[in-house]
């Protein structure tokens, strides 16, 4: 059993051990996946970690780009801490969501991820004080984000244990803050928490089969009155308006459903929602999403053909922010 990993969970169980009906699951799943069954390339991430130096740090988590500074910026890292540094981040490749620096080691990520936060920042309830859950959370980087805006306390949730390595990353250096990971989806989570103030979903929707459970799902996450921040793409037309592709839409194969904003208002009041507002509609560009040498895998630009269609043949992709309020 790895240290860091069995001494994370337990820290995880007592973050968490409120969140009733929610607590036994988050401690059995993340059990199972980090200490009882873990993933193949568990160990070799594991190294990756152990790469990162030993060395306090200041943490800007209200900047686009997250950095973590030593304090006494007389004091800088070794040439040999600076090595070992980037060994180990890149042994965490590829990066997702960012951007992030760590000790003058810039992550350029592939998502300009601080865009989106731009976009939807200064239309949701202040985060201040605020308990607050980030659903489908990559890399973690919002989850950052959200605390510099103030929240008391943030979970996010992702399954992809890749993801929860890059938030340890960050979190080795930021042991207090109160910002948790569980490497779980959410529909494994049982029963109505109505436990937090703020359920942020950000590019989940259209992988899901159903929309609907998923809109139902956050919802039971609220507490009364509590405010959702839902992001997904969409489609141009009327409120009847959906668009499900025959099989892959921009080479992902997990798409569904790409409604348009009107049909989305009604997916969310007829699921309990009031107060609905879409706040931001934008395309995704090739400058917001692209191949970097922290993610040097394919990207949006490959997706696309000449004529700016993805390459399957449908609208390219345009995302859409709505805020609502739980009745």
């Amino acid at each position: 059993m790895d240290e860091t990993l069995a001494s994370y969970h337990r820290a995880l169980q007592d973050a968490t051990a409120s969140l009733s009906p929610w607590a036994d699951a988050l401690d059995g799943l993340t059990r199972e996946r980090l200490l009882d069954a873990p993933h193949g390339d568990l160990p070799r991430w594991l190294s990756a970690l152990a790469k990162l130096p030993d060395v306090s740090a200041h943490c800007a988590f209200d900047a686009d780009t997250l950095a973590l500074t030593q304090p006494d910026a007389m004091d800088p890292l070794t040439a040999d801490q600076q090595i070992s540094l980037e060994q180990g981040l890149r042994g965490l490749m590829p990066w997702r969501k960012g951007p992030f620096d760590f000790f003058g080691t810039f992550i350029d990520t592939e998502w300009r991820s601080d865009w989106k936060w731009q976009r939807l920042s200064a239309h949701i309830s202040p985060l201040a004080g605020r308990r607050v859950l980030d659903v489908g959370c990559g890399s973690g980087y919002h989850c950052w984000r959200m605390h510099g805006a103030g929240a008391a306390f943030v979970l996010g949730i992702d399954p992809t244990i890749l993801f929860l390595m890059q938030y340890l990353a960050v979190k080795r250096y930021a042991p207090q803050a109160p910002v948790w990971f569980a490497p779980l989806r959410m529909e494994e989570l049982p029963g109505e928490a109505a436990a937090f103030d703020t359920v942020f979903s950000m590019g989940v929707l259209y992988h899901r089969r159903s929309p609907l459970d998923h809109l139902l799902e956050l919802r039971a996450a609220l507490a009364p009155g509590g405010e959702l921040v839902l992001e997904t793409l969409v489609v141009a037309g009327d409120a009847h308006t959906v668009l499900m592709p025959e099989d892959r839409y921009a080479a992902m194969r997990n798409v569904f459903f790409l409604p348009s904003t009107g049909m989305l208002e009604i997916w969310l009041r007829r699921t309990g929602f009031t107060d609905v507002r879409v706040v931001d509609v934008s395309p995704t560009t090739t400058d917001e999403q692209r191949a970097t040498d922290w993610m040097q895998f394919q990207s949006l630009a490959d997706f696309l053909d000449d004529a700016g269609q993805t390459r399957e043949g449908y609208p390219p992709p345009v995302r859409a922010v709505l805020v609502a309020r739980k009745a």
